[in-house]
């Protein structure tokens, strides 16, 4: 085994790919050995704490990448943006394993505003996904097939932080609601969980087709909760709309 084999074989991938640059500035600067082996050494470890980050990234499924630098918060002059950023800053919604509520209508800025929060607590260390709450449920409900549901929800309660996108579109029945509840009640106050909405909790309940169901959820996630209010928000979607004919029909 040559030496760039045995690089290679201990994972050393920054010192192998860099090796020449590296001989290079060590006979040009000749450092102390100290100085030598601490350069090599930090360049590895940033190099393998990039590629996880990136890793841990992708595996989270983000539709779209989003970041809270890019959020048009002029655009939503009623979101109080400084209490935002200090939720956001301070990760203390992971920290302290909050459920994130994002409620407003369509295009207003919700799951822009989540994925932020989500890819903030990817960047800083955490495990994440995302996914849609028909997706979850879909998931919840195929998994009882085999009796693989206690082990799905198990798992899906050690992500630190579980993006849950457009809760509410379509009613779920009591069996469907009871593996949700299952799953709020396994993450509660142990992992970070967001929930995105065009609904208030007070209409969850037509969501939910169990009233006592719906209760002990809403219980569970409005102990620990930090709620985005954007009801009155205006949709933040450009509009790009091509007509294929005039707009008033043509008097005959």
């Amino acid at each position: 085994m040559d030496m760039f084999e045995k690089i290679e074989y201990i994972g050393f991938s920054y010192l192998k790919e860099n090796w020449n640059t590296i001989i290079k500035n060590a006979e040009k600067k000749s450092p102390s050995y100290q100085t030598f082996l601490s350069t090599i050494l930090t360049a590895e470890y940033e190099q393998k704490h990039e590629r996880r980050r990136l890793s841990r990234l992708q595996r989270a499924k983000i539709p779209e990448m989003l970041t809270m630098d890019t959020f048009p918060f002029t655009r939503q002059p009623k979101l109080r943006k400084r209490k935002v950023l200090q939720v956001y800053d301070s990760l203390q919604y992971i920290n302290e394993s909050k459920v994130l509520v994002f409620t407003g209508p369509a295009g207003c800025g919700k799951s822009g505003l989540a994925t932020s929060f989500l890819v903030h607590a990817i960047n800083n260390g955490g495990n994440g996904l995302f996914m849609g709450f028909n997706e979850l449920i879909a998931k919840l409900y195929q998994s009882c097939a085999d009796n693989s549901q206690t082990r799905l929800i198990k798992r899906l309660a050690t992500i630190d932080c579980l993006s849950i996108d457009d809760f509410g579109y379509v009613p779920i029945d009591e069996q469907k609601a009871g593996l949700f509840f299952d799953l709020i009640k396994t993450r509660h106050r142990k992992k970070c969980t967001i929930i995105t909405s065009q609904l208030g909790f007070d209409e969850w309940y037509s969501v939910i087709k169990n009233e006592h169901i719906t209760a002990a959820i809403i219980d569970r996630i409005t102990e620990n909760c930090v709620v985005f209010n954007l009801t009155d928000g205006v949709s933040i979607r450009e509009k790009n709309i091509m007509y294929t004919a005039d707009e008033k029909p043509a008097q005959k």
